[in-house]
């Protein structure tokens, strides 16, 4: 199918303009669905619709409970797949993290999620999933991520919780949990431990790598790939779950 054709059904993603973002866009219209890409910047929104003609742009914080409705106002089809993915702030360890911090992050992943669920219900179809991008700190507790250890702790119980609650609609709730990915805002965090550190970037990016069993980051291709994996209908059976998509790191059972 290609863009110019129309596309029955709807994948909803939130962070879309972000590395995640983008990969998990070009990966559903590869798959021949309709985009609704989320984001709050209009410039990269107009950017990402330039790059994959059909995507359908909307411009909503997440964070706020006006996103409902301004995202409810887009979708004109059935959705079929909805992915929530907005990054959070890294502000430091649980010692020193700013509370309000805390609360940020769980407002945009928890919150963020409910909201995204909340504005696409009354057009979700049977064997239509809810994804949320996670992450491996809420399983693996880090000296210097206490808001998004916390905040995607929080989103392993509420993506559980929606399993549960649409089991009986035929529509299936999971949570994707990378590890440390090969991004730009990776670089960033690291140059930033470096400094507090006062050690290098690349020293810091080497103790990184060496918490994987492959000694690697998870990429957004991969992440896309697990979202795009979800489609099939042999999914079904991983509602509630996790998949952790962390390239080794995490150690204990669960």
């Amino acid at each position: 199918m290609n863009s110019a054709e129309c596309r029955n059904e709807l994948a909803v993603v939130v962070g879309a303009t972000g590395e995640f973002g983008r990969s998990i866009v070009e990966r559903l219209c590869a798959a021949g669905l309709g985009v609704v890409a989320v984001a709050r910047s209009p410039e990269r929104l107009t950017e990402l619709a330039r790059d994959f003609p059909g995507t359908v742009p909307c411009i909503a914080d997440i964070s706020s409970d006006i996103a409902i409705e301004q995202i409810r106002a887009v979708l004109d089809r059935p959705v079929r797949m909805v992915v929530h993915g907005p990054g959070v702030a890294v502000a430091g360890g649980i010692l020193n993290v700013p509370t309000a911090a805390i609360v940020d992050a769980v407002n945009i992943k928890v919150g963020g999620l409910l909201r995204l669920v909340r504005a696409v219900d009354p057009m979700l179809v049977s064997g239509a999933r809810l994804v949320a991008i996670g992450g491996h700190y809420g399983f693996e507790p880090t000296a210097y991520a206490a808001a998004a250890g916390a905040a995607n702790a929080a989103l392993v119980n509420a993506a559980r919780q929606l399993s549960l609650a649409y089991g009986a609609r035929g529509i299936t709730a999971h949570l994707i949990a990378p590890g440390p990915a090969d991004t730009p805002r990776l670089r960033r965090v690291a140059a930033d431990r470096a400094v507090l550190r006062g050690i290098t970037v690349e020293a810091v990016l080497g103790e990184m790598l060496s918490e994987s069993s492959t000694g690697t980051f998870t990429t957004p291709a991969q992440v896309a790939w697990a979202v795009a994996l979800l489609l099939a209908p042999e999914a079904d059976a991983m509602t509630g779950s996790t998949l952790m998509l962390d390239s080794g790191r995490r150690r204990g059972l669960p």
